[in-house]
């Protein structure tokens, strides 16, 4: 949900919050305050950082000027469901008009990322630029698990790209078992991924046999060159703030039907992404860039979103149309672990776990994407003679 234009600013809906996004480990603070109690901030490559702000005992944060951010969340140290009943909420000063907007309640549920969360972290929420923040707490039963932090993230300009920007799309070759051109996919290195926060090693899964459809619950009528920020923002807080290995989704969607390179390891490849809890086994996580619970995805979004599904099915046969048993690794999914499930080779994210992901208007129109999909992988009738 990331703009630099004036669109980006303005108030979001607590709808933001069904989103399906993810977060990353703290790490000790390149600056530090001088009071070990107080504010942290952690700089990264080209002006991006993130900056911590306790919340002792579990107090909210009264109005207060912070460092220029763009996205922020809640993490702690306990468990991710440590935060089961707590209700948190926040609103933020926008930076160019200098005033404040309306409360946002965080999302506390771990509906994203990998199958065993080193810590818990809020989904984030897409800010645009502030430079104010205000939080209020209120503990569930089990009171406020350790080390609870607000978290602040600035995606700052990108790095340099030491590597190609974009894949271009593969020219069109026979279909063979349903496999189709790749569509062009802009590289970790086209919306400036700074390779030095993620783990180095990678990890793969078995073949891709299934793809599930995401939004990411930040702003929908964002500028489209605006992405590559919301992109780098949520990769710092899947990382950074959640302590995950990289960010959470496998690829991403714009607006205007741009495919971008997610989680890294190879595009062609099956990397093991962290973005539906219980079935990242097989499976590739592919997040529509906006909130499309009541705002409609563009035709070019859904047309990115075919194009990528059909591509990555048919690298290993599976019809776009056809249907795929999965066993959930985890009894915090929408079914307990050891269930065998039978989901549509393309998915939304609530068919696996109890969440508004991705969305009314986005998963209603699945069945349409799936179609098209399949057209896709279907081979063009040779002219007769």
């Amino acid at each position: 949900m990331p703009l630099s234009t004036k669109a980006a600013h303005l108030a979001l809906p607590a709808a933001l919050l069904a989103g399906c996004t993810a977060a990353l480990l703290l790490q000790p603070a390149s600056a530090a305050s001088a009071d070990p109690s107080g504010p942290r901030r952690r700089d990264f490559a080209a002006g991006a950082s993130t900056t911590s702000i306790p919340l002792p005992a579990g107090h909210g944060l009264a109005a207060r000027d912070t460092p220029p951010f763009e996205l922020l969340g809640v993490g702690w140290d306990g468990p991710p469901d440590a935060l089961a009943g707590t209700g948190i909420r926040v609103r933020t000063r926008d930076a160019d008009s200098g005033e404040w907007g309306g409360w946002h309640p965080l999302e506390t549920d771990a509906e994203d990322g990998p199958d065993h969360a080193p810590h818990g972290a809020t989904a984030p929420l897409w800010t645009g630029r502030s430079d104010g923040v205000e939080v209020d707490v209120r503990p569930g039963p089990g009171g406020p698990p350790p080390g609870l932090r607000l978290e602040l993230v600035d995606p700052g300009r990108g790095t340099a790209a030491a590597a190609a920007r974009t894949l271009p799309a593969e020219p069109a070759r026979p279909a063979d078992a349903g496999q189709v051109p790749r569509p062009a996919i802009v590289t970790r290195a086209g919306w400036g991924a700074d390779e030095s926060l993620r783990d180095q090693a990678f990890e793969y899964t078995g073949p891709v046999r299934e793809v599930f459809v995401h939004h990411t619950a930040t702003a929908t009528d964002y500028a489209c060159g605006d992405a590559p920020r919301v992109i780098r923002a949520i990769y710092q807080y899947h990382v950074k703030t959640s302590g995950w290995r990289d960010i959470g989704y496998n690829f991403l969607v714009d607006r205007c039907g741009t495919v971008y390179e997610g989680r890294a390891g190879g595009v062609e490849l099956p990397v093991h992404g962290a973005h539906t809890l219980g079935f990242n086994t097989d499976s590739s996580g592919v997040a529509a860039i906006g909130t499309y619970v009541g705002d409609q995805p563009t035709q070019p979004l859904l047309d990115g979103l075919a194009a990528v599904a059909a591509w990555k099915l048919g690298l290993t046969g599976q019809p776009a149309e056809g249907r795929t048993p999965l066993t959930s690794t985890s009894d915090a999914s929408r079914y307990p672990k050891g269930t065998v499930v039978d989901f549509d080779a393309v998915s939304g994210h609530r068919d696996a776990f109890n969440t508004e992901c991705p969305g009314n208007a986005l998963y209603d129109r699945l069945p349409a994407l799936r179609t098209a999909a399949a057209r896709l992988q279907t081979p063009p009738v040779p002219p007769t003679p």
